[in-house]
């Protein structure tokens, strides 16, 4: 293995130590300078790409080259590059052609609307799981402003949520170009207020968001607890609800299941049409692969796309991550990979996430799905927005676990195991008459168990 396939092989491993935008911002412009007598050079482009690598990623960096080339006994950093930059292989070129965040350089994001136009309709997979968002958006497409509005999509991380607003905005754009569409962030929504209030440009802040045909607010959770980003939205909102413009939210919960956001916004969210996304059943699994592989003109035996699918049940993008994995053993090695092979090189990928669940991260989880801190869990408080996350922890661990309710009294401040009986026998019962209670409770597994 020379010194380009080594750390395009690092490079195709990275990915799952590190998130998209920390990948297409640290890795893209790197590569390997020198390789002699064990100590192996790599260039990147500045002295801040430098440090952060040193810093933040060495460790594993070095585990992995030493995993990939045991003669290899330390690894440098180096602002710099060669005559010729390595040419990044065709599965790391995908990966960062499908970052979709917002500000990072090189990526084909459309300035004027935000949208990354590789999120199609024609590339989203439909399936039981999503049929409905995607009917939903499908008919704003038809009566916008009027039909559906607003439009609020919720459903856990990596279940294309992103990828069926952004192509609502697209389908949009190309149908009616002088249209202004605008899709945002809640986080940068979020900065704007703070930016616009600081420079004292509120008024032109105000203007560029109500002058939008069509306003899409991606992860609106984040809202919570910021009273002035709050206020402007629901006023940007009554502005655009009444000129007729459409509206379009995504969350990873129902609008019922945010903590700290105002009854007067979580109202008009509620206002329009609410639809959810759930986990994909296996026949989408296998279809969503199917599809990514023929976008990356790349064909695998039938038993890997049906491994990969049998064992990565609750995450999309953990999906198509485990078929990159797949692609870069085969341009490691220069072939199709066998199913025992693929096996192989995915085991530390497909693993069974229930042997990390315990009580304590149960606790963890429910607290910060209702924005609490754990201590406040645990504690004798009887406020109202710590009983309800209390007895869902509580009914968690006996349904998950299968602890025992002395055993879970315990855990949660030595309470008497009367508590604990009580807490699970209200929750099971509201379970059998609350749908948004079970919206909430699949959400908190999925954060549980990593999907």
């Amino acid at each position: 293995m020379d010194t380009q396939e080594l750390w395009q092989a690092t490079l195709a491993q990275l990915q799952f130590h590190v998130s998209k935008a920390g990948f297409a911002t640290w890795f893209k412009n790197t590569s390997i300078l020198s390789h002699k007598e064990g100590e192996l050079v790599v260039g990147v482009p500045n002295s801040f790409s430098k440090e952060w690598l040193e810093n933040k990623y060495s460790k594993v960096i070095f585990k992995i080259i030493r995993e990939l080339n045991g003669e290899v006994k330390e690894v440098r950093y180096m602002v710099g590059k060669p005559e010729a930059l390595v040419k990044e292989a065709p599965f790391l070129q995908q990966t960062l052609r499908q970052e979709p965040q917002l500000e990072l350089q090189g990526l084909k994001v459309n300035k004027t609307t935000n949208l990354n136009p590789r999120y199609t309709f024609s590339n989203f997979i439909v399936g039981p799981f999503n049929e409905l968002a995607h009917a939903a958006s499908l008919g704003i497409l038809k009566n916008p402003g009027h039909s559906y509005n607003p439009l609020f999509v919720y459903g856990g991380v990596g279940l294309g949520k992103t990828h069926l607003l952004q192509a609502v905005g697209n389908q949009f754009f190309q149908e009616s170009p002088q249209k202004k569409i605008r899709y945002v962030s809640s986080e940068r929504f979020t900065s704007g207020v703070v930016s616009a209030i600081r420079n004292r440009q509120v008024d032109a802040f105000r203007s560029a968001y109500r002058e939008t045909d069509v306003l899409i607010i991606d992860d609106v959770q984040f809202l919570a607890g910021k009273d002035k980003t709050q206020e402007e939205l629901f006023h940007t909102f009554n502005a655009l609800y009444e000129q007729g413009k459409q509206i379009i939210f995504s969350s990873d919960r129902s609008p019922k299941a945010i903590p700290a956001i105002e009854d007067r916004l979580r109202s008009r969210f509620e206002g329009g049409m609410i639809a959810d996304i759930g986990h994909p059943d296996f026949e989408t699994r296998l279809a969503i692969l199917k599809t990514k592989a023929q976008e990356l003109s790349i064909e695998f035996e039938e038993g890997i796309y049906e491994y990969i699918a049998s064992h990565i049940q609750r995450n999309v993008r953990e999906l198509e991550g485990a078929l990159n994995r797949v692609l870069a053993f085969q341009s490691l090695h220069n072939k199709k990979p066998s199913l025992q092979e693929a096996k192989a090189f995915l085991k530390n990928v497909i693993q069974d996430k229930s042997t990390n669940v315990n009580p304590r991260k149960i606790i963890q989880m429910v607290a910060e799905f209702y924005d609490l801190k754990e201590r406040e869990l645990i504690a004798a408080s009887r406020k109202k927005e710590v009983v309800r996350p209390r007895q869902i922890a509580m009914f968690l661990m006996r349904d998950e676990l299968k602890c025992s309710y002395p055993f879970i009294g315990k855990k949660f401040g030595g309470k008497d195991h009367t508590t604990a009986i009580y807490a699970c026998d209200k929750i099971a019962k509201e379970l059998d008459e609350s749908e948004s209670l079970a919206d909430e409770l699949s959400l908190i597994r999925q954060r549980v168990y990593g999907g």
